[in-house]
């Protein structure tokens, strides 16, 4: 029966999910053919630029258990937004979605009334548009330009576990079920909690009153500025409103009612306030926030030049949460596991990814809330600039961790893999073409926030970080409560650069508008032979046709730094065109190597000659090469090997001086490449001597931090070798090392026998909790899953539930899968993590590739955009995808789902089809060499 009704429910949405696609592809093919003139306004998905906001006035009041009658949870609401019309109209259209509105006097479900005490026109018609996402409001006259207008409504919505707009989020502690009242306005949800102009351009003061019940708390962007007890409809409530916020965009706003406890602190006028669940504010998990989040708030005033422009600055830990952070103005919202640390169980990863995201999300106070960005065409300079400087921030506030140069590995070479195939895009994008709700939240992707940190750092090195935030500085305050366009930041840059006599190719919108506006990046190719340099647009699969025109043909203005074993040079070279001669370049016995600390968004390749000449330096004294160079160095081969520019036993080669390597920047480098080989080669015969090679790299790393950490009684003392103590134990384990696997599976026994007391180190337990589920059975894994249900750390939940996805048995492995359709069992924003983990697991990836195909059309449809990260899974599932049958089944994939589309993943399924010919290429190409590189002694 249950499973006769979750089909019926299916098919009713599969039938609603294909009319509304048809009705998209209708009304767009219709905007194509006919113009945007021809279209009534209410089938336009951007809003007229008659009506602006002034301002909103809302009450709302969630009921936080659920509605006797229905079973739902709901809240009601009432909003009175005040406008100015600014050009003549007849019309009002406002965002709304999802909402039920209650009708007033005379039937209808809105009033209308000027604020001078004249009269407004009368309302003629008022409907819904649910495929734009209107209310529409015909009036019988039209409105009177520069008159000012309120508009009031009463509403009731769902407080779903959607995670989007007003939602539920629930928890248990002490055996009590709790529920949190919670919002999540971006991109396009507050029009989900009240009629609103719904657009970042249309910014507005908010007034919000929360009515709640007696002993919980209520949180919004603006400080509590009266708490009272009252009377409504015979319930008592307690009532909270709050002072009127900074002018701002609606997806900023911020509403919260729980029973939360915090702890606070106060940096000069600025009051800090870290809210969590009551037991992990008991337990001390919110003061590592509160003590780094006064520095950070120091630093980007300091480096804004820009006072932090609200009274507080309030930041919560969620039981759920759709994204890592979100950065609404004076009340940031968190998933428990970014804010939350606990020094005893969290490890150093878990400490710098929280000061990372509290400085990611503090930077948007100024660049994207003080001042925001027009459109979502443009999102990679808001989110892209956030990155770049929330390592600067970090870096401020844990200055011995040397925390910058990780955007190396973190941003620049991740974004690089992504880049380097045709289906990218741009950073920027036509405002029209992003238009509809999920083509918004495709933007929110690697390639804006990493590809737009390594060109705004490349900028900022090249322009000196002085001029750069003077230019900034310019920016914001020029802007400060308004809308720009990227363009904008270009002419203060500018006025920055002639200001300090900076001498550039040319102006700095032409460099960065062939970075912003063309997608992928240059391989530059250094012939030391010739003293010739080239450029060339990088692509992964050389024989992939690319498909979109670039308004600069595909050529960038690329600042090349350089240095040789002489030292490092002091000046830029700028390639300006496709080739150049530089006699600097010309080598006879040295060598030369190019991108200084990668600094440069690019990829370099040498002539054979300075190739060897740098693999000789790197195997008799590698530390003469910069660390981000040696990673540099790697992660460049691989890809220039993948891409058929240099012979595929270069990167091999390379790895041999990981033998004497002991930092953790060049030997990520060369995991995160290797691991794309144990993804084509794990389920073949080139896996054994894979395995062989890691061993015999791997065995010196692991006796170094055995001999460091005084056999593993203590822990490293520097941030990176902290990290790379982890790297060592988990390829020990992982190519089969006997003294690694019987140290973790001892401590993990320990830990069984005496569940009470886990000693294993924090910094160690993720690799420590896979390995021994890897090597163990049911009793590992049941004994896992109980810790990880009981966890009351949600770091420390992450780890075991990432653990969790080792096992080698399959039916433990198929169990886990299912759990994902379960909230109960697995939370719906972990549930994408799971599968992703699984099928990173060898045994479980066609298990989990499986599952997927089998259960689209089920999560796709139940668990909607909101709660689910549908491009993410498609990424994770497909990566190991390598043989024709496997393409065979991608495709076959994708048309079944084409006409119901994609959603946010589209874009991320046209890189699944991409990379899955890529790799199908490349096997055929490099698996017979490498095995016999590999077997025949031209290893170690």
């Amino acid at each position: 029966m249950g499973k006769g009704c979750r089909v019926s429910k299916l098919c009713i949405l599969s039938v609603v999910l294909a009319l509304a696609a048809i009705t998209t592809i209708v009304t767009l093919w219709t905007l194509a053919l006919t113009g945007d003139d021809a279209t009534a306004p209410w089938d336009r998905y951007r809003l007229p630029a008659d009506l602006v906001p002034d301002s909103y006035n809302i009450t709302l009041w969630p009921r936080l258990s659920p509605d006797p009658d229905t079973g739902l949870y709901l809240f009601t609401g009432k909003s009175t937004v005040k406008f100015k019309c600014v050009k003549e109209t007849d019309l009002i259209l406002i965002h709304t979605n999802k909402l039920n509105f209650t009708k007033l006097e005379n039937e209808q479900i809105v009033r209308l009334s000027a604020t001078d005490g004249g009269s407004a026109p009368s309302i003629k018609s008022t409907w819904l548009q649910p495929e734009t996402q209107y209310m529409v409001i015909q009036l019988g006259n039209s409105l009177t330009p520069q008159q000012t207008y309120e508009l009031y409504a009463e509403f009731t919505g769902e407080l779903a576990d959607d995670l989007a707009g007003f939602y539920r989020s629930e928890y248990e502690e002490d055996g009590v079920r709790k529920t949190v009242a919670t919002s999540q306005m971006h991109p396009t949800h507050a029009r989900k909690t009240f009629p609103c102009f719904d657009e970042p351009a249309m910014k507005a003061v908010f007034h919000v009153t929360l009515i709640h019940p007696v002993g919980t708390v209520a949180l919004s962007n603006g400080m509590e500025t009266d708490i009272i007890n009252t009377n409504i409809d015979g319930v008592t409530v307690t009532q909270t409103k709050f002072e009127p916020t900074a002018k701002m965009s609606s997806y900023l706003l911020a509403i919260v009612v729980s029973d939360y406890t915090y702890i606070n602190a106060t940096q000069g006028d600025t009051l800090i306030r870290i809210w969590a669940r009551r037991k992990a504010i008991e337990q001390g998990q919110g003061d590592y926030a509160l003590n780094v989040t006064g520095p950070v708030l120091d630093f980007f005033q300091s480096y804004y030049n820009i006072s932090y422009p609200l009274s507080k600055s309030d930041q919560i830990a969620l039981p759920d949460f759709y994204f890592g952070a979100m950065e609404n103005w004076g009340l940031v919202t968190y998933r428990e596991t970014n804010l939350l640390y606990d020094p005893l169980t969290s490890s150093n990863r878990n400490k710098e990814t929280t000061a990372t995201i509290i400085a990611h999300e503090l930077a948007h106070m100024w660049f994207g809330n003080l001042v925001t960005l027009r459109w979502w065409n443009e999102v990679w300079l808001n989110e892209g600039f956030a990155s770049y400087v929330s390592y600067l921030g970090a870096d401020y506030a844990e200055p011995s961790w040397d925390v910058k140069d990780l955007i190396v590995l973190d941003d620049i070479q991740r974004v690089m893999a992504v880049d380097a195939l045709t289906s990218s895009h741009p950073l920027s994008s036509k405002e029209d073409s992003i238009i509809l709700p999920n083509q918004i939240t495709e933007q929110f992707d690697t390639i804006s926030y990493s590809k737009g940190a390594s060109v705004l750092r490349m900028m900022s090195s090249f322009l000196s970080e002085s001029v750069f935030v003077q230019g900034l500085y310019s920016y914001l305050n020029h802007f400060a409560y308004d809308n720009t366009v990227g363009n904008d930041l270009w002419d203060h840059l500018e006025m920055a650069v002639k200001a300090n006599d900076v001498s550039l190719p040319y102006s700095v919108s032409e460099i960065m508008n062939r970075w912003v506006l063309q997608m992928g990046f240059p391989v530059v190719t250094i012939d030391t032979g010739k003293g010739m340099v080239t450029q060339k647009y990088f692509l992964l699969d050389p024989e992939s046709k690319v498909t979109v025109d670039s308004p600069y043909n595909y050529e960038w203005v690329i600042p090349i730094t350089w240095m040789n074993k002489s030292g490092v040079s002091r000046n830029t070279f700028w390639l300006t065109k496709k080739e150049a001669y530089n006699s600097d370049f010309l080598m006879d016995q040295s060598w030369i190597l190019g991108n200084i600390n990668v600094t440069g968004y690019y990829r370099v390749n040498y002539d054979p000659s300075n190739w060897d000449r740098l693999y000789k330096q790197l195997v008799t004294d590698h530390l003469v090469i910069p660390v981000a160079n040696r990673a540099q160095l790697l992660d460049d081969a691989f890809s220039l090997a993948r891409a058929q520019l240099v012979p595929n036993v270069y990167p091999l080669m390379l790895t041999s001086f990981l033998l004497n390597e002991t930092e953790y920047m060049p030997w990520q480098a060369a995991l995160n490449n290797l691991q794309y080989y144990y993804l084509m080669f794990d389920r073949t015969e080139v896996y054994q001597p894979l395995q062989d090679h890691v061993m015999k790299l791997v065995t010196p790393l692991f006796m170094h931090f055995k001999e460091l950490t005084a056999n593993w009684t203590e822990i490293p003392e520097k941030h990176t070798d902290q990290y790379n103590q982890v790297n060592a134990i988990q390829m020990g384990c992982n190519v089969g090392l006997t003294e690694c696997q019987n140290l973790i599976t001892g401590w993990f026994k320990q830990w069984m026998d005496h569940p009470q007391h886990n000693l294993i180190a924090a910094n160690l337990r993720s690799v420590v909790y896979c390995s021994a589920i890897a090597a163990g059975g049911d009793a590992e894994w049941v004994f896992a899953w109980s810790q990880y249900k009981s966890a009351t750390l949600a770091s420390e939940a992450g780890k075991l539930m990432s653990a969790l996805a080792c096992t080698n048995d399959t039916y433990l492995l198929q169990s886990y899968l299912s759990y994902t359709l379960n909230p109960d069992m697995i939370r719906k924003q972990d549930a994408t993590f799971v599968i992703t983990s699984v099928a990173s697991n060898r045994m479980g990836q066609d298990l989990a590739w499986d599952f997927v195909r089998e259960q689209w059309e089920y999560m796709f449809t139940e668990y909607g955009v909101g709660s689910f990260s549908f491009a993410s899974m498609i990424s994770g599932v497909t990566a190991r995808l390598s043989t024709p049958t496997e393409l065979q089944q991608l495709e076959e994939f994708v048309n079944e789902h084409s006409a119901a589309g994609f959603g946010s993943a589209t874009q991320a399924v046209q890189q699944a089809l991409e990379r899955t010919r890529a790799n199908i290429k490349w096997l055929e190409l490099n698996k017979k060499p490498i095995l016999e590189w590999l077997t025949t002694g031209s290893g170690l």
